[in-house]
């Protein structure tokens, strides 16, 4: 997998991703960088080529002249971000996404759940974007600070989750009104596919469907829009109840 753009190279060295070989534009050599500092500290292989090699190599278009080939995204289980809540000793604050396509959306989410807070971040393996080059830039490095589960079916991390004592709600149409419903405590939020929201099936195996009030006459929000204002305000609750 490659990690484009300087910020996402950055924080890859810094958190510990497995690097073979970083790129960087020629024109960069002489300058005091601290990206060739992190890697020499790292004992990555720094290799400098013109621009137009690293265009060629570019699969976002937006490198900045710093390509990273690194490993395959290494997924975390539902327990490992469980384990995260332990160490930061909260209440476990969970983002689930169902059917979620679009990698700029997943990038977007990432970004806006580590900002906030989140423990970790639970997708499906089919049916879904996964974890790419796209996901990766969108997050701005975020994505190296966050710990993603990839699950074959979502209803049974639902019920690890419940079993933990978490309670999950869906971001959904036709619910309370989110500013209205208490989501202190540990708590599991599932935010649906940009087309279709969340499955019928799932929707019914949760806690509750809480909705971001609507006043204009656009029925819905992009899904990564609805994930951080659903994501801020119960950030809101934990941190002011």
């Amino acid at each position: 997998m490659k990690i484009e753009g300087r910020n996402q190279v950055a924080e890859a060295l810094k958190n510990g991703i497995t690097i073979n070989k970083i790129f960087v534009d020629k024109n960069f050599a002489s300058r005091k960088d601290d990206i060739l500092s992190l890697a020499n500290k790292n004992h990555v292989r720094v290799e400098f080529l013109p621009k137009k090699l690293l265009d060629n190599m570019s699969v976002t278009n937006h490198h900045q002249g710093y390509i990273a080939e690194a490993v395959d995204f290494q997924y975390s289980s539902v327990e490992d971000i469980l384990d995260v809540s332990k160490e930061r000793k909260h209440d476990p604050f969970v983002v689930l996404l169902d059917g979620i396509e679009d990698p700029h959306n997943f990038g977007a989410i990432i970004r806006t759940c580590e900002c906030a807070g989140v423990d970790g971040i639970i997708i499906p393996s089919v049916r879904a974007c996964q974890v790419n080059e796209t996901v990766v830039r969108t997050s701005t490095g975020a994505i190296a600070n966050i710990k993603i589960a990839r699950v074959t079916n979502l209803k049974e991390a639902i019920d690890t989750l419940k079993k933990n004592g978490l309670w999950i709600y869906v971001c959904e149409t036709c619910g309370e009104d989110i500013y209205k419903q208490n989501l202190t405590g540990p708590i599991g939020l599932v935010v649906g596919s940009e087309g279709f929201g969340v499955k019928q099936s799932l929707r019914s195996y949760c806690d509750g469907i809480v909705t971001l009030p609507l006043k204009g006459s656009v029925n819905s929000l992009n899904a990564s829009v609805a994930n951080a204002i659903a994501v801020y305000e119960i950030l809101r609750q934990r941190e002011y109840k």
